[in-house]
């Protein structure tokens, strides 16, 4: 189960070199081009080269498992190398790598028409364009996704599309280019069968981006979170994802490999807050001690080594089992990961921001605005407490009697 391909472990090599060539020395770069930019929305020089670098050395599109369009990696290959990614907030992209391109590409992929795949999967593919997903709405509790209220409605060769939503992710960013939106096509059809998928390009009549959503502060430019109303936008009914009624389908198919991608990247955020703890400790003196000769502190840094342990292997798992025996039969497992992930990437650096003192908060450190990018994993693509009902709904399933009136606790199967 631990064994990597040979392939993998090439890329494997490839990317750790890479990172350490060019994502690390370049970080603050990329943050430099940002604040002095005249349009921070835009994507940053540095970006771009190292995209250009990244596909020349075919470090390109490594999360797509179908070989047509990637590289043909299982979702256990592709865990170690997400993680790798995760390192680093502007890795992923470099890579083009990146939520919410990955999942909306793999929507594309499994659920697009021949005309949806050439129109704007290839240029996501080539890393041409951006996209965003827009799900979420301010008026209803999203977590629920048979509240959304946002209008798809079919008038003649067209939809109407007209609703407001936010937390757009990457909608922001000027090479954002398509949206696939959520939304309410036949309220009289069964719970399930009422949403539907469309694409809508941003460029349409009535698409209006209001303003960016921060997170504890920070704007994620030039990726951003969008707020957007869709002001009867009209697109051609051929930009239908896979057909009305189809959404919750299409939702359940991108959210399993897109929640184990979060945790993939969060292992690797965590892992590299851990290992600036351990070379802080070491560096910095007080109370005419060194922080790492404190017993508090060197508990505090076994505990991280646990926690990410435990998290990394149960991730493992799961990518296992989705490649062995599917998404579905997996679907406790993906659920125990995105609880999991985040809610230990989250104590790693709020551990490692305690050791870092002052730093810790800065901007001088990375630790701060990891803290709040991984805070937003615990709503992301599903909040804990969703995740948590799912995962006790499938454990007492066991304990319900089968037709001859015994329990599987009795029969000792496991459900």
């Amino acid at each position: 189960m631990f064994e990597l391909s040979e392939k993998a472990k090439k890329l494997q090599d490839k990317l750790q070199a890479f990172m350490a060539q060019h994502i690390y020395p370049n970080e603050h770069v990329f943050y430099e081009q940002i604040a002095t930019a005249d349009n921070r929305w835009a994507p940053p020089p540095i970006l771009n080269e190292l995209k250009a670098t990244a596909k020349a050395q075919g470090l390109w599109n490594l999360f797509l498992p179908e070989s047509q369009f990637g590289a043909g990696l299982t979702n256990f290959e592709y865990a170690h190398l997400c993680e790798i990614m995760g390192r680093s907030h502007i890795a992923p992209e470099v890579f083009n790598c990146s939520a919410p391109d990955t999942g909306n590409m793999e929507v594309l992929a499994r659920y697009g028409s021949a005309e949806q795949q050439e129109q704007w999967l290839k240029p996501l593919l080539n890393g041409e364009i951006r996209s965003c997903f827009s799900m979420t709405e301010p008026a209803v509790a999203s977590s629920d996704a048979t509240n959304i209220s946002c209008e798809i409605r079919r008038e003649g060769d067209d939809y109407i599309v007209d609703g407001l939503k936010w937390w757009s992710s990457g909608a922001m960013t000027t090479t954002c280019k398509i949206a696939i939106v959520m939304g309410k096509s036949d309220p009289s059809a069964a719970r399930h069968q009422q949403q539907s998928m469309i694409l809508v390009p941003l460029d349409a009549e009535g698409v209006e981006v209001i303003r960016p959503l921060t997170v504890f502060g920070y704007d994620h430019a030039p990726h951003g979170h969008a707020e957007i109303r869709y002001n009867k936008v009209r697109v051609p009914a051929s930009n239908m994802l896979l057909g009305e009624g189809r959404g919750f389908e299409i939702a359940q198919g991108r959210l399993g490999p897109g929640r184990i991608h979060h945790c993939m990247r969060t292992i690797g955020i965590a892992e590299r807050a851990l290992e600036s703890m351990c070379e802080r400790v070491h560096e910095r003196e007080a109370f005419g001690r060194q922080l790492v000769k404190f017993d508090s502190i060197r508990k505090d840094i076994a505990r991280c080594r646990i926690d990410i342990e435990q998290a990394r292997l149960l991730t493992l798992k799961a990518a296992y089992m989705m490649d062995t025996v599917g998404n579905k039969v997996a679907r406790q497992e993906i659920a125990m990961i995105k609880v999991i992930a985040p809610n230990m990437a989250l104590q790693v650096i709020d551990r490692a921001i305690q050791v870092h003192g002052a730093l810790g908060l800065s901007q001088d450190s990375f630790l701060a605005a990891a803290y709040a990018h991984v805070r937003t994993l615990r709503l992301a693509d599903g909040p804990d407490e969703v995740h948590l009902d799912a995962i006790a709904k499938i454990e007492l399933s066991g304990y319900g009697a089968d037709e001859h009136g015994r329990s599987h606790s009795q029969t000792g199967e496991r459900p």
